[in-house]
């Protein structure tokens, strides 16, 4: 088969790799659909953790189980799946707290083993969830919509109505979308890009400038501030958003090194919240309805498929301008 490898230095090659077999307790699923994630660059630049290079990249996927290992009958050939990518360990304390994705040993497909940018891929069954009738480009958008819940968990039981997202990449969309679907928020999305403002006014969003007066006139205002930017710079001024007794949450990567000033008594006189989510933990169910629910506008997140050749120069190159989520696929 042919497949797209990451191997260190950050080189990108579409290779001829062996067709995968499943283990016990493992299919093999023929990839439908698979995303490019902010993440995956992280990993190339080695700023995301553990990594196993030489690696075939690729955590966002869907397909059609095409092998069974010995033991495996949750699913049968010809289903329709998609891919929960987190392999936690199952004994350590996060584990056992039902924190998958916080595990001490955390591995994961496209991370730490091969990843949906090949012809196939070999994953556990129990990492599976039914894709039901849901187009593969939108069934891809599990992973990502689950990252996103996970990243709004925090806030159960709190008050969302007013909400701001810094950021209007496909990430930072699609959590404008899941507050607006899961809580009825009022979001107003923040990019510096015109053209990425113009995308989230269709998407039906207030959007602002970054840097404008409109923004500075949201100081204390926002119920929710969210960074799905990963700039130092954006995550340093997330609190100055919030309203007293509001929530900020730090759901960008940023780099490794970077820091941020926090004042402890403004914390503790405003009552104000600091959240940080990683991954996603178990959340791709709960994804499937919503997607399902509202199909037509998640799929317009998907601004591009491409063969394996245009997605391998899309990780040299960069992503085509004004671009959202990019998939594999046809």
């Amino acid at each position: 088969m042919r497949g797209l490898v990451f191997r260190a230095g950050q080189a990108v090659a579409v290779e001829t790799l062996p067709d995968p077999a499943p283990g016990p307790g493992e299919v093999v699923i023929a990839v439908r659909a698979s995303g490019i994630c902010h993440t995956d660059m992280e990993i190339l630049r080695g700023n995301y953790g553990a990594a196993a290079f030489p690696l075939v990249p690729g955590h966002e996927f869907a397909g059609e189980v095409v092998a069974l290992g010995s033991g495996v009958a949750s699913v049968a050939v010809g289903d329709r799946v998609v891919v929960d990518p987190n392999i936690g360990c199952g004994v350590c304390p996060a584990c056992l707290r039902g924190r998958v994705n916080l595990c001490q040993r955390l591995r994961a497909c496209g991370v730490t083993r091969n990843g949906g940018f090949a012809a196939f891929c070999a994953v556990p069954a129990d990492r599976l969830v039914a894709a039901g009738d849901l187009d593969w480009p939108v069934a891809a958008l599990a992973e990502p919509l689950g990252c996103v819940l996970n990243g709004l968990s925090p806030m159960a039981g709190r008050d969302c109505g007013r909400a701001l997202v810094f950021g209007a990449g496909p990430i930072g969309l699609l959590m404008a979308l899941a507050l607006r679907w899961t809580k009825g928020a009022e979001v107003t999305v923040v990019d510096l890009s015109p053209d990425r403002l113009a995308l989230a006014g269709r998407f039906g969003f207030s959007a602002v400038a970054a840097g404008s007066d409109a923004l500075a006139g949201m100081a204390r205002s926002m119920d929710l501030v969210v960074d799905a930017t990963g700039v130092p710079a954006v995550a340093d001024g997330l609190l100055g958003y919030a309203c007293d007794g509001g929530a900020a949450l730090l759901f960008g990567v940023c780099p490794q090194s970077a820091r941020i000033e926090v004042s402890p008594f403004e914390m503790f006189r405003r009552q104000l919240s600091l959240f940080g989510t990683h991954s996603l933990n178990h959340d791709m169910r709960a994804a499937m309805p919503l997607l399902a629910a509202h199909g037509a506008e998640a799929a317009r997140i998907v601004s591009h498929r491409m063969d394996l050749d245009g997605i391998a120069a899309a990780f040299r190159q960069g992503v085509p301008a004004g671009a959202l989520k990019v998939q594999l696929g046809t």
